[in-house]
């Protein structure tokens, strides 16, 4: 269920900077059609930082209304405090959602021992699957592999996405756990060659824009064809990059705007529009990549 091509979902808000239920729907229904194998709701590129509990949930909550099963929700349920990630897991544990994806806390700086109980707290206060989350590019803590490993043996801590692009860290760490445990891949750019090293699926952001191309590559990176694969990837590598020459979800956001899937590009403060030289790059690399006319 938690493998493939799952899509790290923006949320949709109003030049008045309001939820735009209406666009979410049009996203979820894109990504059912485009073959996405999931979709992350309010996670970093959804957002969290800037959504207050009332609208995370509620955010949720719609998202799996429009999925209706079609596809699996897992729901961001991060936070640098343990306290208020459990709160968000309980509140959000009756939605339908299949999991939660849970960021190492960032700003605190936790030691390792300090990761572990936390992670291990949420695990505990929720009978849903946890799915763990290292970023330390944004969180500056780092989630080391023994870490990994020993939070491996909860029972409902399920997997890791890893965002750290580096596949020494992939291959320690698949040292240390069981062959069951899941590695997700949270770094576009080298997510063909972490599928390629024994990675189980992706949780991509390029997916907002190119659901299809990223489904298809993770398809057939599970029957092995990785030259297909790597094919698939090459037609799409230039938007792993292009997408983030401003802070995610800036341009993710600009460029669903520019395919006419939703109805704003806005962001909360303390985000703001994107650079007109980045629009114009971004919108060269949609067209060479296919997903824009």
């Amino acid at each position: 269920m938690f493998t493939g091509s799952f899509v790290a979902l923006i949320t949709p808000m109003y030049e008045n900077g309001q939820i735009d239920y209406q666009s979410l729907e049009v996203l979820v229904e894109f990504h059912i059609q485009n073959g996405s194998h999931g979709i992350v709701s309010v996670g970093t590129t959804g957002e969290s930082a800037t959504l207050p509990f009332s609208e995370h949930i509620e955010v949720v909550r719609r998202t799996v209304e429009y999925a209706q099963g079609r596809i699996p929700v897992v729901a961001g349920s991060g936070a640098n405090s343990t306290s208020e990630a459990i709160f968000l897991s309980e509140q959000m544990a009756d939605t339908g959602i299949e999991g939660f994806l849970s960021v190492v806390p960032y700003y605190n700086k936790p030691q390792q021992k300090g990761m572990v109980a936390h992670f291990s707290a949420i695990a505990d206060a929720t009978d849903l699957p946890v799915l763990l989350y290292n970023v330390p590019s944004r969180t500056v803590a780092d989630m080391l592999p023994e870490t990994v490993a020993e939070l491996s043996t909860h029972p409902k801590i399920i997997g890791l996405k890893d965002a750290t692009g580096d596949m020494s860290r992939l291959k320690a760490t698949q040292k240390l756990v069981d062959d069951d445990f899941l590695l997700l891949s949270g770094d576009d750019l080298t997510g063909c060659e972490f599928l390629a090293n024994g990675g189980h699926g992706v949780i991509s952001v390029t997916a907002n824009v190119a659901p299809k191309q990223m489904a298809d590559m993770c398809n057939a990176a599970r029957l092995r064809n990785f030259l297909l694969a790597e094919k698939i990837d090459k037609q799409i590598v230039g938007l792993h990059s292009a997408l983030f020459i401003e802070p995610n979800p800036v341009l993710p956001k600009w460029a669903l705007h520019k395919m006419g899937l939703i109805n704003s590009a806005f962001l909360r403060l303390p985000l703001v529009e994107s650079e007109l030289v980045s629009q114009n790059h971004i919108e060269q690399v949609m067209r060479s990549s296919g997903v824009l006319s």
